[in-house]
C-alpha cells in the first residue's frame, strides 16, 4: 500500500482527487481534458496524494469512458502524484486487457499507478450489452474475474497466457464499492477499500464496519486501509458555495428524472426547478455529511467531523463545479487546510 511521502496531510490523513472529466453545457470533451490537465497540475502543487478517473459510458456529461488513456494523459503531465482509476468496471472488460493496459501504464510511470476496480457497469443495460456483448453476468462472477486479473500480475514464466507488460509488476489494486459486497471481498483479500460515500452516504458506516471486521492481513496490506469519496464545493463564502453547488444538485435532479445531459451552470433558485419530492430524493443522495458545501471555516469543520466519525485513512474529493477557475479555487481552499 503506497502513500506518497510528498503528500500533505489534513488532520493526519492525505487527500486525493476524483475527476469524472465532466463536460459542461456548451463545451466538449477536448475542453474537459484540457481542464483535467490544468486541475491535476494544480492539485499536485497543492500536495494532494492521488488523482483518479472513474469509468462511465453513454453519458453526455462525462468524458472519462476511455479511463486508461486518460490516466496516461494525466500521468504524463504530472511528476509525482499517483494517478489511477476510481474505478475500472471490470465486468466490462477482459481481465487480460486491463492487466496489459495497467502494466503499460506502470511501465511508463513506475511507482505512480493505482488500479481501482469496481463491479458495476457504470452505464445502462443497453450500453453494458454493447460493451460486453452479453449480459449473462450481472457481476456475480466478479470474484473470479478479479482473481484472474490479479494472476496476470504474478511472475509465472510457464503460464499459458501472460500479460506483457504487466507480469511481475507491483501495481496497488483497490476494490471500490457502494455496498457491503466489495467491503467484505476486499477485507478477505487484504486489499485497500474505497467507498463511494459521495453518492451512497447511507451505507458508509455499515461498509466500514464490514471491512474492518473481516479484514485479513495479506502480502499487500498488513492493516486495513480505507478511502472515502466525498463531494466538496468550497468558495470564499458559504453563500457563494451554495450557489456553485446548484450545478451538482441539477445533475442529480436530472438523474432522478432519467435525463442524460451535460453539466449545467449554477442557478439562483433550485426551488423553482424541483418539486418537493424531487428535492427530497436529491438531498438523500447529497447528504451534508458527504457533500460538503461552504466557505473555508465551514468546509474544514465538516471534513473534520466526518473524519472523526469514520476514522478513515484518506478522503478522495470530487468537486463538480461548472466554472473551471472556481473549481481550481475550491481545491486551493482545501489545500490551504493541509500541512
Amino acid at each position: 500500500m503506497t502513500v506518497t511521502s510528498y503528500a500533505k496531510k489534513f488532520n493526519g490523513i492525505p487527500l486525493s482527487v476524483l475527476d469524472l472529466a465532466g463536460i459542461n453545457e456548451g463545451s466538449n470533451p477536448q475542453e474537459s481534458f484540457k481542464d483535467s490537465i490544468s486541475l491535476a497540475q494544480h492539485v499536485e502543487k497543492l500536495g494532494f496524494n492521488r488523482y483518479w478517473f472513474a469509468e462511465h459510458h453513454n453519458m453526455p456529461g462525462i468524458a472519462s469512458s476511455a479511463t486508461s488513456i486518460l490516466i496516461g494523459h494525466i500521468a504524463g503531465a504530472t511528476e509525482r502524484m499517483r494517478v489511477g482509476s476510481g474505478g475500472i468496471m471490470l465486468p466490462n472488460h477482459a481481465p487480460l486487457v486491463i492487466a496489459e493496459q495497467f502494466g503499460t501504464l506502470e511501465s511508463l510511470y513506475p511507482g505512480r499507478i493505482d488500479l481501482g476496480i469496481g463491479r458495476a457497469p457504470g452505464t445502462d443495460q443497453q450500453t453494458a450489452y454493447a460493451l460486453r456483448r452479453t449480459l449473462h453476468s450481472g457481476g456475480e462472477d466478479f470474484p473470479e474475474q478479479l482473481a484472474e486479473l490479479r494472476s496476470y500480475f504474478e511472475s509465472n514464466p510457464t503460464a499459458p497466457v501472460r500479460a506483457v507488460p504487466g507480469e511481475g509488476l507491483d501495481i496497488p489494486i483497490w476494490l471500490l464499492g457502494s455496498s457491503g459486497f466489495s467491503a467484505r471481498l476486499s477485507a478477505e483479500l487484504g486489499l485497500p477499500f474505497s467507498f463511494a460515500s459521495h453518492f451512497a452516504p447511507a451505507y458508509v458506516m455499515e461498509a466500514l464496519q464490514i471491512y474492518h471486521q473481516h479484514f485479513q492481513p495479506s502480502l499487500y496490506l498488513k492493516e486495513p486501509y480505507t478511502m472515502l469519496g466525498i463531494n466538496v464545493i468550497a468558495a470564499d463564502t458559504d453563500e457563494k458555495a451554495q450557489w456553485l453547488a446548484t450545478s451538482l444538485q441539477q445533475q442529480f435532479l436530472n438523474m432522478t428524472r432519467g435525463l442524460s445531459v451535460k453539466f449545467q451552470p449554477p442557478v439562483k433558485d433550485m426551488e423553482a426547478i424541483w418539486t418537493p419530492q424531487e428535492k427530497y430524493a436529491v438531498l438523500q443522495s447529497l447528504d451534508p455529511k458527504t457533500t460538503i458545501i461552504g466557505g473555508p471555516e465551514t468546509v474544514q469543520k465538516k471534513i473534520n467531523s466526518f473524519l472523526n466519525e469514520t476514522k478513515t485513512n484518506e478522503f478522495i474529493i470530487s468537486t463538480p463545479i461548472f466554472d473551471h477557475e472556481e473549481r481550481l479555487r475550491s481545491y486551493e481552499i482545501i489545500g490551504e487546510m493541509m500541512k
